[in-house]
């Protein structure tokens, strides 16, 4: 069975830095690209970062400069490194995963919490 397993969140003060990390377990067939989305309060769910099988990356504009996304194929995970955070960036982060077939994956998510 394939789980998304998200960690890395937290409380962190404006101007400060976390690291997310989104481990997988289990096979999926035919991974197109790993990303991570948010969802904030009274929001809708948002793209944050992606990273191709390729290695492109993709990044929404609120989080060019800021946020960078990695992995490491070894252990199977994808990293979003974000930097400089600020209040805005308080959200549920999720991992996702996109295949071939279209079929996506998703985690359980992780709370970035950013005080000013």
């Amino acid at each position: 069975q394939v789980q998304l397993a998200e960690s890395g969140g937290g409380l962190v003060q404006a101007g400060g830095s976390l690291r997310l990390s989104c481990a997988r377990s289990g096979s999926i067939f035919g991974i197109t690209a790993t990303g991570w989305y948010r969802q904030a309060p009274g929001k809708q769910r948002e793209l944050v970062a992606t990273i191709t099988v390729g290695g492109s990356t993709n990044y929404a504009d609120s989080a060019k400069g800021r946020f960078s996304i990695s992995r490491d194929n070894a252990k199977n995970t994808v990293y979003l490194q974000m930097d400089s955070l600020k209040s805005e960036d308080t959200a549920v982060y999720y991992c996702n995963v996109k295949t071939v077939t279209y079929r996506e994956y998703w985690g359980q998510g992780t709370q970035v919490t950013v005080s000013s």
